[in-house]
């Protein structure tokens, strides 16, 4: 029996990576994003290599999207007992600076997303007896100047996976939590956009600040997710990877 995969976030960058690798482990897999258009790319991608995919469009962030966004990877690809909850976004600002709607909408995606993702989902992975739960964390959740908002998003993450995996082992799911540090994507592009270097100088930047010397790509995150989806995971949860090129938390 094929597993099914829910990857949120999944139209490009750490999501769509995670969403082709999970495909090729052998999962089906449904990649979730705002609009099932932005997630063609990445459904195409899994079928031209011989895998099986969804593109779902859902606001993570909406109660009866995220409720019917499940409904309906159950029904066209199977039950899902695996979930990668990836969805995210940036409002970067200093504290003084920061609206109320900054704060909300950056709590609303990664929290609330989250939330309603794995309530939805928990369900099937206790009726088949087995899951695995992988959050997005961050190495902001250490803290990070200008995202009060994202990383205590990222931190409550943290506490959220730690959580599940007390409430959910009995049911032979596993949750865990990915904290990744600098990755190449389009969401970091637009960091150095917005501090206003350009994007080669930044990740030039970054790559002399981690330890292994280079900066990070989403396959990278995506090899660890892989890892904590697989079979032989069975007896990691609750647990707080960072995969940030050195040494973090």
């Amino acid at each position: 029996m094929t597993r099914t995969a829910i990857v949120t976030g999944a139209a490009r960058g750490i999501g769509a990576a995670t969403a082709l690798r999970l495909a090729q482990d052998g999962y089906a897999v449904a990649a979730v994003d705002l609009s099932a258009e932005s997630c063609a790319e990445t459904v195409a991608a899994i079928e031209a290599a011989g895998g099986r995919a969804l593109a779902v469009g859902a606001d993570v962030a909406d109660s009866a999207a995220v409720s019917a966004a499940v409904d309906r990877v159950a029904e066209e690809l199977g039950a899902p007992t695996i979930l990668v909850n990836n969805a995210g976004i940036l409002r970067d600002n200093l504290l003084f600076k920061m609206t109320d709607d900054d704060w909300d909408a950056v709590m609303a995606v990664h929290l609330r997303g989250a939330f309603l993702m794995t309530r939805a989902v928990q369900k099937h992975q206790v009726e088949a007896g087995w899951g695995r739960i992988v959050n997005l964390s961050s190495t902001s959740a250490l803290g990070n100047r200008g995202q009060a908002n994202y990383a205590a998003a990222k931190a409550g993450m943290q506490g959220f996976t730690k959580t599940l995996a007390i409430e959910l082992g009995r049911y032979g799911v596993t949750a865990n939590a990915i904290a990744p540090g600098f990755i190449v994507t389009d969401m970091t592009r637009a960091t150095a956009e917005r501090i206003g270097v350009t994007f080669e100088d930044f990740v030039g930047h970054m790559a002399k600040e981690a330890a292994v010397g280079r900066a990070g790509v989403p396959e990278d995150i995506a090899a660890a997710a892989s890892y904590f989806c697989s079979e032989e995971a069975g007896f990691v949860s609750g647990q707080v990877l960072y995969v940030a090129g050195g040494p973090k938390a």
